[in-house]
């Protein structure tokens, strides 16, 4: 059963997974639900910061699942591509930190929701709002569901005016390492248009190569945009032979927990506030300065990615705490 309709139709579709983070409360040893996932946190991202977006994922229908559905309802993301899940079970992940307050994530997937797609689970065809169709994360990459999702995406993919968007945000543990992830991960590269992806994932799939020569290879098969994210030390996207550097700023890091999924919302988000989804985006990169059609939009990311380091859990910033943190934020920073 689907919820009910939002009033306003997306721009931004997302599809994927919800996962219940487990975060250390202080020094007790005690352990804090927080509603988190990277599809989830990406959507969460955009919608916070403007842009209308929906959710497709299916919830569990335990506790958590009715916390999950709270923490979306409440940051407005649209509820009508959720599924009622048969599962009783939500996703999980125990976070630890390292001494530099990076996360690491140990999972408890085994039967739950997020997964399990079925036939007639996904709509038939999406709103014709929708500008950008992100897939993610482990959702994506995990049977028996990924079949599925592949499938809708490709789907998609004959419209010209949705932007198929990855983030694969790989988790070895669940998902597995070595070629056969390593080409099911391309695969799905070359069904789309826009890619974000970790230095640190691109390390992991082609390990001992430069990631930006990865990155590079990639952005030569079929997306017209890839952003590769590198932590403290900012972002670089590729644009067929053209790349644009840019910055992070510094700040006082409280944990690393959905900078990268803040980031990516924030990518979707200002892409579509500047008119650069569907088929505007290869037009208007094709032989373009980087700097001046897609700098500022990057440069956003990279600032929400940062925010929502400067606090606990995947929390990203809304659109009136980026407009003033860009605002102290040198232009300088990209090159």
């Amino acid at each position: 059963m689907k919820t009910g309709l939002s009033t306003v139709d997306p721009v931004i579709a997302v599809i994927g997974e919800n996962i219940v983070d487990l975060v250390p409360n202080g020094d007790d040893g005690l352990l804090r639900p927080i509603p988190g996932g990277s599809p989830a946190n990406i959507a969460v991202s955009a919608a916070r910061l403007g842009s209308p977006t929906a959710l497709l994922a299916r919830i569990g229908a335990d506790a958590f699942g009715r916390q999950i559905r709270r923490r979306l309802r409440e940051d407005g993301v649209d509820e009508r591509f959720l599924v009622d899940a048969a599962e009783p079970s939500s996703s999980l992940a125990v976070v630890s930190f390292d001494e530099r307050r990076r996360a690491s994530y140990d999972f408890w997937v085994t039967g739950t929701a997020d997964w399990q797609w079925r036939p007639g689970e996904l709509p038939a065809r999406l709103p014709a709002s929708v500008r950008a169709l992100h897939l993610g994360s482990i959702a994506a990459l995990r049977a028996p569901g990924a079949a599925t999702i592949e499938a809708f995406a490709r789907e998609q993919a004959s419209n010209d005016e949705v932007t198929l968007s990855l983030d694969p945000n790989l988790r070895p543990s669940i998902v597995g390492s070595g070629p056969e992830v390593t080409a099911a991960v391309e695969r799905l590269v070359r069904l789309c248009q826009l890619v974000k992806v970790s230095d640190e994932d691109l390390d992991h799939l082609h390990p001992g190569r430069d990631p930006l020569e990865v990155a590079a290879r990639w952005a030569a098969s079929g997306p017209s945009l890839v952003v590769v994210t590198r932590g403290g030390d900012g972002a670089v996207a590729l644009a067929g032979d053209q790349r644009l550097t840019v910055s992070a700023p510094e700040i006082a890091l409280v944990d690393t927990v959905g900078a990268g999924d803040s980031f990516a919302g924030a990518l979707l988000h200002g892409l579509a506030a500047a008119g650069l989804l569907g088929s505007a985006l290869p037009k208007a990169l094709a032989g373009a300065d980087l700097t001046a059609t897609i700098g500022p939009v990057v440069r956003a990311a990279v600032v929400a990615a940062a925010l929502t380091c400067t606090r606990e859990g995947a929390d990203p910033p809304t659109r009136t705490e980026l407009e003033t943190a860009l605002a102290g934020y040198p232009q300088d920073a990209l090159s």
